[in-house]
């Protein structure tokens, strides 16, 4: 297994792939812009999943926990994912809308998190890769501590975890007042919910965020997105059935490439401009990704590239 991350000494490639593919193909602009449907798609997931919650709420623990697992954890992951969409200012023109649906689709996830994602995640695309700036790179005591097949299978099971705590330990960010409106009303969601239906309601919540986020199909884009399993490509796409539930993040060059496009349409850049997306390595199957992770044991925490802060930033 490697001893050290991959580094690389240019820019990330997606800044200049953007700027080739407009050159060549300027209509993608055309797909610019938020998804018309984002509002209603993202309520019906919330109140499904926080129907069930309370449909539950006088079940036994195991039932509880099955439920979250093949049906909840595609519901939470799902809302994980349209808050990425609402990051990137995609189901409405003006960012406070995205804002406040972002606390709105938090509510089942049960953790508030919509607003301190956000933050974190713009810095992801404007320095991907930068060491100390992209927190979605795994530190160095993670990368030394997972170093075979039974320490990979626990963070992959844990990675939540890791994902969430990796900032406050190695680039804490002040509050500010969204974050307390996030942080209230999710406590005041959770409060209801425990008050009227009970514990095992929020806890099938907090279950379906867990096991959805871990040794989960769903999860399986934390690894493909940038684990580099080929030496010369950092970001890969994944073109399978489950994008259909994942707001298409799995067109990840796509969405690297034009952030500003909404994953409903990402589709549409690889059929405009498909010699730029078919030459890279992709993935089909979430499930195969994860295990290649933990079997492979060339690939680790290490599997990542980095550059220095002083490469330029993406645009």
């Amino acid at each position: 297994m490697a001893t050290d991350f991959f580094w690389s000494y240019t820019d990330e490639p997606h800044a200049s792939r953007r700027r080739q593919i407009l050159s060549q193909y300027p209509q993608i602009k055309q797909l610019f812009g938020p998804d018309p449907f984002a509002f209603l798609k993202i309520a019906m997931v919330v109140l499904l999943q926080l129907w069930t919650a309370t449909f539950l709420h006088n079940a036994g623990w195991l039932k509880i926990l099955i439920i979250a697992y093949f049906f909840g954890s595609f519901l939470n992951h799902n809302l994980f994912l349209a808050i990425h969409e609402l990051s990137h200012n995609l189901a409405f023109s003006k960012p406070v809308y995205n804002r406040w649906l972002g606390i709105f689709a938090n509510l089942p996830i049960g953790v508030p998190m919509s607003i301190t994602f956000q933050k974190y995640h713009l810095e992801h695309h404007r320095f991907q890769g930068v060491d100390g700036v992209d927190m979605d790179i795994p530190t160095l005591t993670e990368a030394h501590l997972v170093k075979n097949i039974v320490s990979k299978s626990i963070w992959v099971i844990l990675q939540l975890f890791f994902y969430a705590l990796r900032p406050v330990f190695i680039k804490p960010k002040p509050p500010g007042i969204w974050e307390f409106v996030n942080l209230t009303i999710q406590l005041a969601l959770d409060a209801v919910v425990v008050h009227f239906w009970g514990w095992k309601s929020f806890g099938y919540l907090i279950l379906s965020t867990f096991v959805g986020g871990g040794m989960h199909p769903m999860a399986g884009h934390f690894i493909s997105e940038h684990y580099v399993f080929k030496p010369d490509q950092e970001t890969y796409s994944y073109y399978g059935p489950l994008n259909l539930m994942t707001w298409s993040v799995g067109y990840h060059n796509e969405h690297h490439d034009f952030p500003r496009i909404s994953g409903t349409k990402l589709r549409k850049v690889r059929e405009i401009a498909p010699e730029f997306y078919d030459n890279l390595d992709s993935y089909k199957s979430w499930s195969q990704v994860i295990y290649m992770y933990i079997m492979d044991r060339t690939v680790g925490p290490f599997s990542r590239m980095k550059r220095n802060i002083s490469t330029k930033k993406s645009e």
